[in-house]
């Protein structure tokens, strides 16, 4: 990089700096300069991967500005629903590309070129964290709507019920009211809504939003001509004594579209809270090792080979390999299980687990974009944006609607003004106009969002959560059920199952003993014990002497008795008695996937406790209840072998693979997708969140991490399996009401289009008005709110 430019291009964001007084980096036998301490230091992390992010920055913008001409026209696409301009804080240097059409990237934010959606941050940037501002503008948008339109629509509507709101004003006032009221809804709240109409029109990618723009204008401009010239329209249109006006059918269709803009908008920023969540484990701070001592330092300030400490109860704070000490480390929001993991010299340790009881001085390996918890993150974002929307459906059919709609409005048009009687053109304008008010999609812009509406609401009550509206779409076509053996088919914390006691000792004499040791430790297996000594009322006692003993127990006095726990091979180390018999009787448990504690009071075994992680009482049922409905159910877990065969045989699984890491399970998902399946993947960790992201669908138990929620497309209140059912059958009796509601949707204004362009007028002498098309296509509406409203009364078991 030449150092006589007047700006050269910081390789990490793209940003144009001078060399003069800039900060810079050799690499290579190249100089490199940086708007900032920040850049530079992502760039010293990596700077081989660094370049070649921005080499294929440069090449896609290239790529982008000599293919935009030609993927405006020609493309075909079915619309989908477009996200409104961005408002928020955006990242200028960051990749952006377009969710409906992954293949067009480009540096910074802007419009996809093919069909006009926003583009999003291709990659995840920890730093933007600002609030949103586009779901904020949309929300104020719609409620400056529902204030104008409701009374707009009392005042329009309450003639056809005999009731005059405004009898004591003439007809020119009146028409005037409603045009001050519609006039900021139409041009103000639905200005983005108009300017993806015209964008849609530009690029002959017609969608929702063309009918829209169509149907809106046309029904607002006739009004405008009623108020300020009504002697155009002919006396036969006459309602009352005056002319028709559609002002309130003009704001209704943009007020209801905002509805479901701002329903997609905030499922869209829901989508943030993983992702949010996911950042939040890794510590914002590491101790460096230097040769001048320990140094405090920003996490984005480690580097590869850097020496770190991290003490007891810190978190880990980068990838690393351990030089010395030992320690025992939660890796739960990784593996899913609670059982921590012995680490000692030569291990490795993953970034953002918990260090629980030693120190360990470690060796970074992994830092910035190449940790695991990042490319977890990364794994997360991608899947969620990857989603179909929930319109496409919609989108087709209006792909071909609108143009078939225009094309009978200017036949209409034509047919009057050549054709039609005194006055011609008055006569002309009417029919055409009639034509786009009976297509107006009102009864279109409620189809979806009321099924959808009533839907959550009605798997609200079952405790099935639905994050948004793309879930019941999929959901319906899912043939193969994903499931997590922690949390989800179990309950997700151990248990003491079984006491055995050898000698002559009473199994709540072992056990008050036991728990008065384990008292004092933080381990799963110890609270195990606490627990079911709590359980049955024992007075537990406080030990004094506490020792963790490094090899996998503890030992401590309680009343005058020394006692030791821990694993069969620490007391045969110690010279406890009668180990021997407690082995042979502790296969048995094992064989069911239960860890095997030993207990030894003053030096003679007294009791082995089996502690197992209990199948929830639901599960059975539930699996029973998913092959009734045709699934195939596949067990993932990171526990070993032997546990998850006694589990899967235990419960009819079809399939199951232990031992799985969240990147396998993510894979896995996708292989399954790759060939064919509609995945839905059911967890309730932390390492279940890249799967749960990457499937079709993805199922959260309500009982665990919030990062799997988030993650996830449905949540199960109350962790019950079952609700998988009952989410499945939600979605295709929605995606059912859907169809349905389409249909009505459309069956009026189709059926009508034909007698508003007057063809009935040769034989019949019959004319449909403007008001009659309106009262046409409100009755679309009617039929498709009463038809949702069924959805409340659906059996979902």
């Amino acid at each position: 990089m030449m150092t006589n430019k007047s700006s050269v291009t910081d390789p990490v964001c793209g940003m144009s700096v001078s060399p003069a007084g800039a900060l810079q980096s050799d690499f290579e036998g190249q100089t490199y300069f940086f708007c900032s301490s920040r850049c530079q230091s992502q760039f010293a992390a990596n700077p081989g991967e660094v370049l070649a992010k921005r080499a294929k920055k440069e090449a896609t913008s290239i790529r982008k500005s000599g293919s935009e001409a030609s993927c405006c026209g020609g493309h075909e696409h079915g619309g989908g629903r477009p996200t409104l301009p961005a408002t928020g804080p955006v990242n200028e240097g960051a990749i952006y590309t377009c969710p409906m059409h992954p293949e067009i990237e480009q540096v910074g934010p802007g419009d996809c070129p093919i069909c006009g959606m926003d583009l999003e941050p291709k990659f995840v940037d920890t730093a933007d964290q600002g609030e949103d501002e586009q779901y904020a503008d949309m929300k104020r948008r719609f409620w400056v709507g529902v204030a104008l339109s409701v009374p707009l629509l009392i005042i329009a509507m309450g003639p056809m019920v005999g009731l005059r709101v405004a009898a004591w004003m003439s007809n020119t006032a009146f028409g005037w009211m409603q045009l001050v009221l519609a006039t900021p809804v139409v041009f103000w709240c639905g200005w983005p809504l108009l300017v993806r109409g015209a964008k849609s029109f530009r690029s002959m990618n017609l969608n929702m939003f063309s009918l829209i723009a169509v149907g809106t204008l046309a029904a607002y401009l006739f009004s405008l001509v009623v108020v300020l010239v009504p002697g155009v329209i002919p006396e036969a249109f006459f309602e009352n004594g005056m002319p028709p006006l559609y002002f309130e059918a003009a704001a209704v269709i943009v007020t209801l579209v905002l509805l479901g803009q701002v329903l997609e908008l905030r499922a869209r920023q829901q989508t943030g809270g993983a992702i949010r969540e996911l950042m939040q484990l890794a510590p914002e701070t590491a101790h460096r090792i230097t040769d001048d001592g320990e140094e405090e330092v920003a996490l984005k300030a480690i580097h590869k080979g850097d020496r770190l400490r991290v003490r007891p109860g810190e978190k880990v704070p980068v990838d690393g390999r351990v030089l010395n000490g030992s320690s025992s480390v939660d890796e739960s929001m990784l593996t899913g299980e609670p059982i921590p993991v012995k680490k000692s010299e030569g291990d490795d340790v993953t970034g953002g687990t918990l260090n629980q009881t030693g120190a360990l001085v470690m060796e970074a390996v992994g830092v910035g974009g190449d940790t695991v918890l990042s490319r977890i993150v990364q794994m997360v974002a991608d899947a969620q944006r990857s989603r179909a929307p929930i319109q496409k459906l919609v989108d087709v059919v209006a792909r071909y609607f609108v143009p078939a709609v225009i094309v009978c409005s200017i036949a209409a048009f034509i047919g009057w003004a050549v054709f039609g009687p005194e006055p011609q053109l008055a006569h002309a304008f009417v029919a055409a106009v009639a034509v786009l008010i009976i297509a107006c999609p009102c009864a279109l812009g409620l189809a979806t969002p009321m099924s959808v509406m009533v839907g959550v609401g009605r798997g609200a009550k079952e405790g099935v959560l639905i994050k948004n509206a793309e879930v019941l779409e999929v959901m319906e076509n899912v043939d193969t059920i994903v499931v997590d053996k922690t949390g989800t088919l179990t309950q997700g914390r151990p248990e003491v199952t079984a006491i055995e006691t050898f000698s002559d000792w009473q199994e709540a004499d072992v056990l008050r003993l036991a728990a008065a040791v384990e008292a004092q430790s933080e381990h799963p297996l110890a609270q195990a014990v606490v627990r079911r000594a709590k359980t049955d009322g024992l007075n537990v006692v406080e030990a004094i002497d506490f020792n963790s003993i490094t090899g996998g127990g503890v030992r401590a006095r309680v009343d005058g008795r020394d006692v030791l726990i821990g694993k069969a091979d620490l007391l045969d180390e110690k010279g406890v008695a009668d180990v021997e018999a407690g082995r042979s009787r502790a296969g048995s448990h094992q064989a069911e996937s239960a860890t095997v504690v030993f207990v030894s009071i003053d030096n003679q075994l007294a009791a082995i406790l089996a502690i197992t992680d209990p199948i929830k009482e639901s599960t059975p049922a539930a699996l029973k209840t998913l092959h009734e409905l045709g699934l195939r159910v596949v067990m993932l877990t990171g526990d070993a072998e032997p546990t998850a065969k006694a589990v899967g045989s235990k419960l009819g699984i079809d399939e199951f693979h232990a031992g799985v890491s969240p990147q396998e399970k993510h894979d896995f998902v996708r292989e399954l997708k790759n060939n064919g399946k509609t995945v839905a993947m059911c967890g309730d960790g932390i390492n279940d969140a890249p799967a749960l992201a990457e499937a079709n669908v993805g199922v959260a138990m309500g009982t665990g991490t919030g990062v799997a929620i988030e993650s996830a497309g449905v949540t199960l209140v109350g962790g019950d399996l079952r609700g998988v059912a009952a989410a499945a059958n939600l979605s295709r009796k929605t995606m059912s009401n859907i169809r349905q509601n389409l249909f009505f949707a459309f069956i009026y204004n189709t059926l009508g289009i034909p007698v508003a362009a007057g063809l009935l007028y040769p034989v019949f002498g019959m004319l449909l008005s403007p008001m009659i098309a309106a009262a046409a296509m409100s009755l679309s509406s009617v039929s498709v709110i009463a038809n949702a409203l069924r959805l409340r009364r659906a059996s979902l078991t």
